[in-house]
């Protein structure tokens, strides 16, 4: 096990305001945690009393923002040396350690605690699994040591919509199983973009993301291989009857055009000093918007369902 180190600078407690303790919780990240969690409650077959629902999502997103505080309170260290991250709230300076493990701490067990007991236990044991993932499988155990992190650890943000859709039916059935996997093929060719333009970083603290071991040519076609993996994916569905043709038109749609900028990404060549990595930030920031794009029209393609149109 490798324990974080101390930092340096070690701030006071009471240095930290609430602008500090909502940064811990990532809240640009969650919000595609939170989206999907509730794409997969509204696409569940059934219906849920409305105060239950946001119940249910409240609770993903509480549990989400704990691991992801628990993220930061263990690398701590390392994200004081990386210019991406040396501003957060611990780093920084503008707060004890101890802070963010108490509060990772509190938001996991109390969301854990209230998913069980207003929406069930079922539920709620994926969504403690989810957490545990992320803020050991995931950070503790995987990150510092494989490159096949993000491939492993995926499945992390994989569980929002299979905790939505449970949350529903009171069951998993194969449909949430998809859309787990969906995430899971969708989460490497989106992160490695961004590790791609953002591995000086990585080399500086010696973790050991694809790009930096395996190289830029062999991360560049593993992101081509799971964007035509991950097209593939997202129409079975489709194929299967378990989403009309709303669905999967859209997940064609977007799907092709995700690996369209994967092409332009995988047939590049390792680059050079001064080179402005704009396909790459392309994709990154595409597959944002082509994940929020694809699990709204698997709502759209519900509602339309149920109108009959």
């Amino acid at each position: 096990m490798i324990a974080p180190a101390p930092i340096s600078t070690a701030p006071a407690a009471s240095e930290a305001d609430w602008r500090d303790f909502y940064a811990l919780t990532k809240p640009r990240v969650i919000t595609l945690v939170i989206f999907t969690g509730l794409c997969g409650l509204l696409a569940a077959p059934g219906t849920i009393d409305p105060v239950l629902g946001f119940t249910a999502i409240l609770c993903i997103a509480v549990g989400a923002g704990g691991a992801a505080a628990l993220n930061q309170w263990w690398e701590a260290d390392l994200d004081a040396q990386m210019k991406r991250t040396r501003q957060r709230p611990v780093p920084a300076g503008r707060m004890d350690k101890r802070a963010a493990r108490d509060f990772g701490i509190a938001l996991s067990g109390g969301s854990v605690l209230v998913m069980g007991l207003a929406i069930g236990w079922l539920a709620a044991t994926i969504l403690a699994i989810s957490i545990f993932y992320y803020a050991w499988v995931y950070t503790v155990w995987l990150k510092p040591r494989t490159p096949q992190n993000i491939v492993i650890g995926g499945g992390a943000g994989a569980f929002p919509p299979m905790i939505g859709w449970i949350a529903v039916t009171g069951h998993i059935t194969l449909m949430p199983v998809l859309l787990f996997l969906i995430i899971f093929a969708w989460t490497p060719p989106h992160f490695w973009a961004l590790a791609l333009f953002v591995q000086t970083d990585y080399d500086a603290v010696g973790i050991p993301m694809m790009p930096n071991v395996a190289g830029e040519r062999s991360t560049r076609y593993q992101i081509l291989v799971y964007s035509v993996a991950l097209l593939v994916l997202t129409l079975v569905p489709w194929w299967l009857g378990l989403a009309g043709r709303v669905y999967g038109v859209a997940a064609l749609v977007l799907g092709l055009a995700f690996v369209a900028l994967s092409v332009k990404v995988g047939l590049r060549q390792t680059a050079e000093a001064g080179d402005t990595m704009r396909p790459e930030k392309q994709l990154f920031r595409y597959s944002i918007v082509y994940l929020f794009a694809l699990f709204a029209m698997l709502v759209v393609d519900h509602v339309a369902t149920l109108s009959g149109a």
